[in-house]
């Protein structure tokens, strides 16, 4: 990869995670952490665009697509404690 090449990749890394603001976020928490916003980007992008990324409306289609994320966008969620382990793992065994 060129440098024009990576600074490019890596300005629309940030771009995305900018895009995605708040959404995961727990409404005690506030804010979503970079990794869950990197994570989840292209989950976002593929399920939930319609729904701007500070809107009510994008944390109820991420969860409603939740068995359909990304295994890093649900592992960040859950390291970030976005979602309990057991609630994964009960969708998993319902699958």
């Amino acid at each position: 990869m060129t440098p024009i090449s990576t600074l490019l990749a890596a300005r629309a890394a940030f771009a995305a995670a900018v895009a995605l603001g708040t959404l995961a976020a727990s409404t005690q928490a506030g804010a979503v952490s970079l990794s869950v916003k990197m994570a989840c980007a292209s989950d976002y992008y593929a399920h939930c665009s319609q729904h701007a990324p500070d809107s009510p409306g994008v944390r109820k289609c991420m969860r409603s697509v939740g068995r359909n994320l990304s295994q890093g966008c649900i592992n960040a969620l859950v390291a970030a404690g976005e979602v309990s382990k057991s609630v994964v793992e009960k969708q998993v065994a319902a699958k």
